[in-house]
């Protein structure tokens, strides 16, 4: 089971998924909808959430459960 959401650009959509899952769980016109969605599925399910530019690289990734070594900021 994976425990992450991504968000990636497809020729005319932005798409939100995880890996274990075939179908995609939202499709949407902007990338500000697909991480909109994703957050939201991050936090129903405390997944990691990953978002990725155009390019393919990935742009932000944000965890959404009780981190046992979260960051010194």
């Amino acid at each position: 089971m994976s425990k992450q959401i991504w968000v990636t650009p497809t020729e005319t959509w932005w798409k939100v998924k995880q890996p274990s899952n075939i179908k995609a769980s939202a499709l949407t016109w902007t990338k500000s909808e697909a991480i909109n969605v994703a957050k939201q599925i991050a936090q129903n399910q405390w997944l990691e959430m990953i978002w990725q530019t155009k390019d393919w690289k990935i742009q932000w990734r944000n965890s959404y459960w009780n981190d046992l070594f979260p960051p010194k900021w």
